[in-house]
Order: C-alpha cells, then structure tokens, then sequence
C-alpha cells in the first residue's frame, strides 16, 4: 500500500513538473517572436541608398522592385530624352544666330521666338525630370526605413479594432458614431 501511495505522488509529480516544462517552452516562444532588432530601418534605409531596391530585398518585398525601378528608370528616360530635345533646339537657335544653315525641314519652319519657347520648354522639363529621379530615390529609402520599422511591431489577433454604431434613441433620430478597441490579455 505505501508503494502504491508513492508511486502516486510520483506521477502526479512527474505530470505537473511536464505541464510547468510545455508553460516554460510556449513562453521563449513567445518571446522570440516579440524580438526586436532596432538597426533594422537603418540596415534597409542604408541598403536603399546604396542601390535603390536593395532595402526592399532586404525586406523581402520583392513585389516593389518593380515599383522602385519604374519610377526611377521612367523618370531617367524623360530626363535624357528632354536634354536631347533641348540640345536640339539649342544648337538650331545658335546655328541661325551664326548665319549657318544647316536646318532640318521641321526647325525651318520655326521661327526664332519658336525656338526659344521650345528650349524653355524643355529646359523646365528635363529639370523636372531630375527633381523626380531624386524624388523618388528619396522615397525609395524612407519606404524601405519604415517598412522595416513596421514590420517589427506585434499584431496578431488579440488587437481589434471594431466600429459600432452607439444607440442613443430607440427612433434613431440621434445617432452617435464611435468606435471601440479591445485587447484581451
């Protein structure tokens, strides 16, 4: 009988120490999840700046590459192609005031005035254009620094965020608009 007493308080030792041991370990799960590395905007705001993208890779938001390099490349091609027109209007403006006729059949057509407009015109352009390449590399670094802040914090399903419609008359004649946040423990 006293064997069957301790072999009792034995198992029922042995089961609560295994039930503390599974609380222990759900626990350090939990943490590792709420880890928080605080250089990891800096790392993909860094990464950004170095090449544009690379702090969406380290993000692994691969989807915005082509988003990133889009803006970019469409913004560098506008800029290019305005500095040729430019030019073009440019060296037919000086070639008229020299004397030299080496014209085209469309800037024939064009008078000087024409001509100044058209380089003011794409003078303006072309500035634009490089106001959005630094734009949106800019842009480029600050998404990549808050995505990687973002994506540290801790949501899951305990946080809810509920609109309710408040009842104050039993007509509905006033209605009163709010909201309400819970989070369980």
């Amino acid at each position: 009988m006293r064997y069957h007493i301790i072999l009792l308080l034995l198992f029922f030792g042995a089961v609560s120490v295994a039930a503390q041991e599974q609380d222990k370990i759900v626990f350090k799960d939990s943490v590792k999840l709420q880890e928080i590395d605080p250089l990891r905007p800096a790392k993909a705001a860094f990464y950004s700046a170095i090449l544009p993208g690379l702090g969406q890779i380290y993000n692994k938001k691969y989807w915005k590459l082509p988003l990133v390099y889009g803006a970019i490349g469409t913004s560098t091609y506008l800029y290019i192609d305005n500095q040729k027109k430019y030019n073009m209007y440019r060296n037919e403006y000086k070639r008229r005031l020299e004397g030299t006729t080496k014209e085209s059949d469309f800037l024939a057509r064009l008078s000087e005035s024409q001509l100044i407009t058209a380089q003011k015109q794409f003078q303006r352009n072309r500035d634009l254009s490089a106001l959005f390449i630094v734009g949106f590399y800019v842009l480029n670094i600050v998404d990549a620094n808050i995505d990687a802040a973002l994506s540290q914090f801790n949501v899951n399903e305990r946080l809810s965020f509920k609109p309710t419609l408040i009842n104050s008359d039993a007509n509905f004649a006033n209605n009163n608009v709010g909201f309400e946040l819970n989070y369980s423990f």
